[in-house]
């Protein structure tokens, strides 16, 4: 015989378990929490390939406004090559990391290659929080003083044609986004040249890449600029032990002595053709 406990303790059994079944069923049925889906959504090896599909690539003209406020576009920046980073303001470790070491590889291209021979640009690219305010606060955090870099905002709308065109791309998360760590060069015309990724990058990384701009593509030079042009570019060399670009004299060493060398096989050829011309008369 079931007594009136046993009763009610199945009862309270069966509630429990048919509470728990419908729990199992609403949770099976709820969408999977943001990180999982946009996990799916950002492909690392899909970043780099739509990265790598931007090189050649014209940056058409977009407007921003700077961390004081003024209205500057891409086109202000033509006739140079263009360094471009984008990162997002909240971002408490990747972004600033990236940022730092850009000013210490940029201080040591600009040494090189000349202060004004190329111009840096920041886009916040999480157009609801980026603001100028928030821009120019994220370069003073970051020490960046410099006259030829510029931290730029913009509207979610020419965000999203500027990223695609630097085949740039990026996803929010509950931490944030997730993106490629991605600078971008932009030749004198504004054309995608290379793509430099990592937190951690070196200074040849950005340096050569220039160098190759500044000294060895130009064709608007004459024939004496192009000559020191090439000299430049093949004798800046960069020195890992100082972490500085320095002009390597050694070429002209081997110049000479090369020179000397020949010269010397020349006179002695010389004097032994004169030798056997006197034999022979």
């Amino acid at each position: 015989m079931v007594t009136n406990r046993e009763l009610r303790g199945s009862k309270s059994f069966g509630c429990l378990a048919t509470r728990l079944f419908i729990l199992t069923i609403l949770l099976s049925s709820m969408p999977l929490h943001s990180t999982a889906v946009e996990a799916t959504l950002y492909d690392r090896e899909q970043a780099l390939a739509t990265s790598q599909a931007a090189i050649n690539r014209l940056v058409t003209n977009h407007s921003f406004i700077d961390e004081n406020k003024n209205v500057v576009s891409i086109d202000d920046f033509r006739g140079k090559p263009l360094v471009v980073s984008l990162i997002f303001t909240s971002c408490h470790h990747i972004c600033p990391t990236l940022t730092r070491n850009l000013a210490e590889i940029v201080d040591v291209a600009q040494v090189a290659l000349g202060d004004d021979s190329f111009s840096l640009i920041t886009v916040g690219f999480d157009s609801a929080n980026d603001s100028p305010e928030r821009m120019r606060l994220y370069a003073r955090e970051r020490g960046i003083d410099d006259s030829h870099w510029h931290f730029l905002s913009a509207d979610e709308k020419t965000i999203k044609a500027f990223s695609d065109e630097l085949g740039f791309l990026f996803f929010p998360t509950p931490r944030g986004f997730d993106h490629l760590s991605q600078v971008s060069i932009l030749d004198s015309k504004g054309v995608v040249y290379r793509q430099i990724y990592g937190v951690s990058f070196k200074a040849p990384d950005l340096g050569e890449p220039l160098k190759e701009l500044i000294f060895g593509n130009r064709q608007d030079v004459n024939l004496v600029e192009g000559w020191i042009n090439n000299i430049k570019l093949f004798c800046t060399i960069y020195d890992p032990h100082s972490g500085r670009y320095e002009f390597d004299y050694s070429i002209f060493i081997g110049i000479f002595m090369g020179l000397l060398i020949l010269g010397a096989i020349a006179i002695f050829i010389l004097r032994e053709w004169r030798h056997s011309n006197a034999r022979s008369t």
